[in-house]
């Protein structure tokens, strides 16, 4: 086997495996579990930036797209959360009143 049918084969897997994992953030609906799909989405970006042989943006997905967008997406959700707890406290206490 030649080293370019090589490279081309793993430039496929991981084309491939970008395009499943795309589907697979898109169809996921609850924004918690989506987080982590896409924590595993920025994975396989690395890993085909590294196939593309451009490691310094495979090292930076892994930094943002992999830690820290899905990390902000979570603190984002539980904010979220407990405003709408507090909000329906404030509401069920004004309705004893």
């Amino acid at each position: 086997m030649s080293d370019s049918f090589l490279t081309d084969l793993l430039l496929a897997v991981s084309l491939t495996l970008v395009l499943a994992g795309a589907v697979v953030v898109v169809l996921t609906r609850r924004p918690s579990r989506q987080a982590v799909a896409l924590s595993a989405y920025g994975l396989v970006l690395a890993l085909m930036f590294m196939v593309l042989q451009a490691p310094d943006v495979a090292l930076s997905q892994v930094a943002i797209g992999t830690a820290v967008v899905p990390l902000i997406v979570v603190l984002a959700i539980r904010k979220v959360e407990s405003v709408r707890s507090e909000q329906a406290e404030s509401r069920r206490g004004q309705e004893e009143q």
